[in-house]
């Protein structure tokens, strides 16, 4: 006769089953930690080319379609935690909502990433009629991003630091359930980055000559504003030319003499 604990399941596995079958509030959080931690280095990536536009504006452009598809989904996870909180889920509101300022910013830091990054993919097709005002959308609101966003990271970098490798080491990611779909779906984000960079790059030459051809027009512009004129002008170009005309009682053939017509038909 067996003994009836001869196949127990031991108490920590029993633990880890329970733990790994429903915490969906940890697995949430973890997705976008890793999404935030993805996005800081697409983003200090993007900000090393902006001192150098000029030669690196390929790079710029194609650092920028790759960080779109992360963007929306670390959107769509915290906006999926909103949603969730304020509908009343008893998990999401054990957990409780990130700080004051950090709650009131985010709709902020959402809108202004969202700006930056349409306005600049705008510029790539939009006519040339467009550009100078699309440009200067894509710079104020890139300005109000970055201190937005500033705020964003420092009041969240602790807990990215703290949840973006969960799900990349063994233990821990044997804790909650799902880690590898939320693996394939940051992985997935990358690659649809990569190919809208590839659709998307061919623009950018088509764009550059554009910029390029009105900074020459402009330049060309300024320089006929500015160039002293070296046209010389004498007394005799400027004297009023002398009229001569013909009436039917007189004749001005030189200035100050008259010679009478037609006398008798003008008394």
């Amino acid at each position: 006769m067996r003994h009836p604990q001869a196949h127990a399941v031991p108490p920590r596995a029993v633990h880890r089953r329970i733990f790994r079958r429903s915490d969906p509030v940890e697995a949430n959080a973890r997705l976008t930690g890793a999404t935030a931690a993805l996005l800081l280095v697409l983003l200090a990536a993007e900000g090393a080319t902006i001192p150098f536009l000029g030669p690196l504006l390929t790079a710029h452009v194609v650092i920028g379609m790759i960080l779109v598809p992360p963007l929306f989904v670390k959107i769509a996870s915290t906006g999926y935690r909103f949603v969730r909180y304020y509908r009343g889920d008893p998990a999401y509101r054990r957990k409780g909502p990130p700080p004051t300022l950090l709650r009131l910013l985010g709709p902020f830091v959402v809108v202004l990433s969202v700006v930056v990054v349409a306005s600049g993919i705008a510029l790539l097709f939009l006519g040339r009629r467009w550009r100078p005002d699309l440009m200067f959308v894509h710079k104020a609101s890139f300005i109000l991003w970055f201190g937005a966003m500033t705020i964003h990271v420092l009041g969240h970098l602790v807990e990215t630091a703290r949840l973006a490798p969960r799900d990349w080491y063994g233990r821990a990611r044997r804790d909650v359930s799902g880690a590898g779909a939320r693996q394939w779906l940051l992985v997935g984000s990358l690659v649809a980055g990569v190919l809208l960079a590839v659709a998307v790059v061919g623009h950018v030459g088509s764009y550059r000559s554009t910029r390029d051809g009105a900074r020459r027009q402009a330049a060309a512009a300024t320089a006929l504003l500015v160039q002293p004129s070296t046209t010389q002008f004498t007394e005799k170009d400027v004297r009023p030319p002398e009229v001569s005309f013909t009436t039917p009682c007189t004749s001005l053939s030189k200035p100050g003499k008259r010679v009478s017509q037609a006398s008798k038909s003008c008394r």
